[in-house]
């Protein structure tokens, strides 16, 4: 399953994230009072993920910089075409002013590679939950004040958690196809 979401594909192929797996019984506990959402997977699933997306991922990054030199062996200049391309499309294209936006666009990238894991893990029968159900501000607080994140390169995006269900799966209830669905001639 994390092969599945290291191997995920990524606006530009930059990787915004980190998986953190949670296996400390005093994290937990110490998370529980802020992480109301997550309740049932502290208690109950087998595997708890933290996805982190970083919040410094421009053309000019120190971090894209080490991607594209010591990852992909290409000579870097934050005047090279694929860097001015990355700044076109994060400045123009979706517009990034500000760094909330800019950790929402890396943020929306760690939902891909979470996909994929769930996906993963339901080609073995394990069953997974996406969750959000946390005070972001203070999940973010504790993992910097327990030197877990560097608070100017990381902060939380989602948790995922993965186990074997120990109630029946109760049926999905969705809006039809035609509410959802629109095809462009």
């Amino acid at each position: 399953m994390l092969e599945a979401g290291r191997l995920s594909p990524s606006s530009f192929g930059y990787e915004p994230w980190k998986f953190v797996l949670i296996n400390s019984p005093k994290i937990k506990e110490d998370i529980r009072p802020f992480a109301w959402g997550v309740t049932n997977s502290l208690d109950g699933a087998d595997k708890l993920l933290l996805i982190l997306a970083r919040t410094d991922v421009t053309y000019d990054s120190d971090y894209v910089r080490n991607l594209v030199e010591g990852l992909h062996h290409h000579q870097f200049s934050p005047n090279s075409k694929p860097s001015q391309s990355f700044k076109h499309f994060q400045e123009r294209d979706l517009a990034i002013t500000n760094d909330r936006e800019l950790f929402d666009w890396a943020s929306k990238q760690t939902y891909i590679a979470m996909a994929n894991m769930m996906t993963a893990a339901a080609e073995l029968d394990i069953d997974s939950c996406p969750l959000e159900g946390f005070n972001y501000r203070k999940m973010n607080d504790y993992l910097a004040q327990h030197s877990i994140i560097n608070p100017n390169h990381w902060r939380a995006s989602v948790m995922v958690s993965f186990g074997y269900r120990d109630q029946p799966i109760k049926p999905k209830v969705r809006q039809p196809l035609n509410r959802i669905y629109e095809e462009l001639n």
